[in-house]
């Protein structure tokens, strides 16, 4: 009959067991604490500390002369807005219907056409460029999100229009 014979010492990887254990459970609460204050809402923060006055300083003048800005112009009315509708959704009828919808809100179209590809997810408007205050304004009026400067159409291609609305599914 055979019997267990006991150890003098407990084995050694047990207490490096307890020890490193430790450590990975200081080192999660260092991290879920770290993670914590980073996804914290600042604007209480903001909120909470007093607003101050500040007087604002022009710096002195630099002999490097800052660019100008370039010029600004009106938003032009939509008579004067060239529209081109593109079908990318593939839904038979969709760039004629929309067309339509802007034509009867005073817009001129360009033409309304599909789209050389159908499978496109969102819809866009593009512009060229010197229209991105009127392509917002579309974008707005239509509810698409994305605007975007023309890429991928070229002159003929365009049909004099300035905007593109590209219709997605």
């Amino acid at each position: 009959m055979e019997h267990a014979e006991h150890f003098p010492a407990p084995f050694p990887w047990r207490a490096a067991t307890v020890v490193a254990g430790g450590v990975a459970l200081v080192e999660l609460v260092a991290l879920i604490a770290i993670g914590l204050l980073h996804l914290a809402p600042r604007a209480s923060a903001a909120s909470a500390r007093p607003v101050q006055a500040h007087r604002v300083v022009s710096p002195p003048a630099s002999p490097v002369r800052s660019v100008a800005a370039l010029p600004s112009h009106p938003l032009r009315p939509r008579s004067r807005v060239r529209v081109l509708v593109l079908n990318g959704n593939g839904v038979a009828g969709a760039a004629a219907t929309q067309a339509a919808r802007l034509q009867g809100d005073g817009y001129v179209l360009a033409g309304a056409t599909n789209a050389q590809r159908h499978d496109y997810a969102r819809s866009m408007v593009m512009y060229v460029p010197g229209w991105a205050k009127e392509a917002r304004r579309l974008a707005h009026e239509t509810g698409i999100a994305m605007v975007a400067p023309v890429d991928g159409l070229r002159g003929a291609e365009l049909r004099g229009a300035a905007l593109i609305l590209l219709l997605g599914r």
